[in-house]
């Protein structure tokens, strides 16, 4: 079990345990167990974080809001919310903060709100505060002007004000602004932290926000109302859920892979890579837990922006675009040392330009689903998809770089699974009158595809499906084809016994041969293996292993990318869409499958 959060600051840096996320659907903010946002980029998810303190501890900014004096400290999300609330007590008294990125009467502010409410509860707490904008990562300084309506700070197009009822501000310096004061039995102070970029700045009136975070929070129950999972672990389902709403980009409706850039995947540092992107993939299994949650909108809304963007971009999928719908730029490099100086930071991901196969599965298996859920398809999606078809029909037989975005082209098993599962995903709609084409020739293409898997990616020696023909590494992408359909038998049965003896380590599971030596295990890879145990009728092992599982998340229900496999310490971008979509795939699947 993780060891017992601790508050402690190290160069200016937290545990990664130690964050909850909060957020107003253009981005998200990350709270340390100290009361401190050390990440927030203004205006949205994918601009350079004007608060980045979790990035470079000594110029990265943040928003700080603590106790002066020592404390011990509890947080919880409000139920069926992204609200988070967080209680200090010292040795004079006990007081609440509840923080939000507020939304309005209609939904998702113009500009963003952070509300900070501080509830005093028993005794007098003194607090302070303290609102300093970073370099964006070198990039420019931060400056406080003086204005007609009170000070602000300015950074590079952004504009910062800090208002608030009670809030005893005070100074700050030439680059930010902070304050104090005392909380009492039943009083109540507000720091409130709106900002822009590139546009006039709407001022908060503190009454006002008051209300509006308690309309956030009703908000964010109503969404939750709306699911449709009273299954086992449903506790866990529902935070992963409100997790990926997190990510859900509503100015357009892709869906980031995860909230953050840079965050290292090995202590040693190399694999810090930008994750604030869309990835086919991800969106692919998101629409299916969206579908299975009932919550149209947002199912609509990813379905539509996929292919709007992969229309303006085509011919050619690529793996990911940016959330506004463009492709992603190149990698760049900043001047940042990373987190506990592990770097390089990085905006950008250099698997832009690879050629994954599976994402052929991923965007059929996506359409194929919405169709299923009682949705229709139109003539030119229709057309569109037909085409793709035709050239996953040939693309299938190349060389790519695999899921795990490698570096070395290969004939990838899990890569040709998810061809299969496109081609067999399009004849499935094209028997629903849903696309026109040549359904025969994808049968027949379908049919060669696992003809061909199961001559040259099983291994007699290991009873494993292996990484490519002729190795003997194992790669555990391959058991997403548990519920895909193609393997629920014998030969799965086995790799997973492969997989687990080779990759595993407790409960987790390395992504594949090798991996040990390069980074944390996969928090995904470990949900995938319940969720195939559960497809090969071994439900008891599936149940204990989800069990284990859910009881490594952080002490709010988060997950990363990647874990320790000693301590199970958090390794990689957080909040991880994958992590928490793999949660709840398995939790779905080991329950439909135990009926």
């Amino acid at each position: 079990m993780p060891e017992a959060l601790s508050t402690e600051r190290i160069d200016g840096y937290v545990d990664l345990r130690s964050y909850g996320a909060i957020g107003d659907g253009r981005t998200v903010a990350l709270i340390a167990l100290d009361g401190a946002i050390d990440w927030m980029p203004v205006p949205s998810l994918g601009s350079i974080p004007v608060f980045a303190r979790l990035l470079d501890g000594e110029d990265g900014g943040a928003i700080e809001l603590a106790p002066s004096d020592p404390f011990t400290v509890t947080r919880r999300y409000l139920p069926g919310s992204n609200v988070l609330e967080t209680t200090f007590t010292t040795a004079t008294g006990r007081a609440r903060i509840t923080d939000a990125l507020v939304t309005g009467v209609a939904g998702r502010l113009p500009w963003l709100e952070l509300a900070r409410r501080v509830d005093g509860l028993e005794g007098s707490v003194h607090f302070r505060w303290r609102v300093a904008p970073g370099t964006r990562f070198a990039r420019s300084s931060p400056w406080v002007e003086q204005t007609t309506h009170g000070k602000v700070i300015r950074i590079d197009g952004v504009t910062i004000a800090v208002k608030g009822s009670d809030h005893g501000p005070r100074g700050g310096g030439p680059r930010g602004l902070q304050g104090s004061f005392t909380t009492s039995a039943e009083s109540r102070h507000l720091l409130i932290v709106a900002g822009t970029a590139d546009e006039p700045l709407h001022l908060p009136d503190a009454a006002s926000t008051d209300r509006t975070i308690d309309r956030t929070i009703q908000n964010w129950q109503l969404w939750s109302s709306e699911f449709s999972y009273d299954g086992p672990w449903a506790d866990a389902v529902q935070r992963s859920a409100l997790a990926l709403k997190l990510l859900i980009y509503s100015p357009t409706g892709s869906i980031a892979a995860a909230a953050t850039t840079s965050l290292p995947e090995s202590m040693s540092g190399g694999k810090n890579w930008d994750y604030r992107y869309a990835w086919v993939r991800d969106l692919a299994y998101t629409v299916n837990a969206l579908i299975r949650f009932g919550l149209r909108e947002e199912t609509h809304a990813a379905v539509s922006w996929l292919l709007t963007t992969i229309k303006e971009h085509g011919p050619e999928l690529h793996i990911f675009y940016t959330l506004d719908g463009d492709t992603p730029p190149e990698v760049e490099l900043l001047d940042a040392p990373g987190w506990r100086g592990v770097g390089p930071v990085a905006i950008g991901n250099p698997a832009k330009s690879q050629l994954q196969l599976g994402i052929y599965g991923d965007l059929f298996v996506t359409m194929r689903r919405y169709v299923e859920a009682g949705n229709l398809l139109d003539a030119e999606t229709g057309r569109l998809l037909a085409s793709v078809a035709d050239r996953a029909s040939d693309a299938w037989r190349q060389r790519d770089s695999g899921m795990w975005e490698l570096e070395e082209l290969r004939h990838y098993t899990s890569s040709k699974m998810g061809c299969w599962m496109a081609l067999d995903s399009a004849v499935a709609l094209c028997e629903l009158g849903q696309i026109p084409g040549n359904s025969e020739r994808w049968k027949s293409e379908r049919d060669a595809i696992r003809d061909w898997i199961e001559k040259h990616c099983w291994s007699e020696k290991r009873q494993a499906w292996v990484a490519w023909p002729g190795a003997e590494e194992l790669d555990a992408s391959v058991l997403l084809h548990a519920p895909s359909g193609f393997d629920r038998g014998k030969r799965m049965s086995t790799t997973i016994d492969a997989l687990r003896e080779e990759l595993g380590r407790g409960p987790l599971l390395y992504r594949y041969t090798g991996a040990e030596r390069e980074e944390g295990t996969f928090v995904a890879c470990a949900f995938w293996m319940a969720s195939a145990l559960a497809c090969v009728g071994r439900q008891e092992e599936a149940t204990e292993l989800l069990d284990g599982l859910v009881a490594l998340g952080n002490d709010v229900g988060l997950y990363s990318e990647m874990m320790d496999a000693d301590d199970h310490s958090f390794l990689g971008n957080l909040p991880q869409g994958l992590s928490h979509l793999a949660l709840i795939t398995a939790a779905i699947t080991i329950e439909e499958l135990s009926r």
